[in-house]
């Protein structure tokens, strides 16, 4: 018998792009490409600021790991 009960992933890392806070910032570049026949120099802007989004994610995220104890 098949397990119908829906899994979470076990690290918020692994859960889908579609649920990251920067989501939009990744949809504006790819946007921008489209737009642009592929032409990266002309998205630089929407590429930084998706860096700079997926940089704070993951200093939160280490912010969170940090304050959490193995042991408790």
């Amino acid at each position: 018998m098949a397990n119908s009960k829906i899994q979470t992933p076990a690290y918020p890392s692994a859960a889908r792009l579609a649920d990251s806070d920067c989501y939009p910032q990744y949809t504006a570049s790819l946007k921008c490409l489209e737009q642009f026949n592929s032409d990266k120099s002309k998205c630089q802007e929407h590429f930084d600021v998706y860096k700079e989004c997926k940089k704070k994610e993951r200093e939160a995220r280490l912010e969170r790991n940090r304050s959490r104890s193995l042991f408790s």
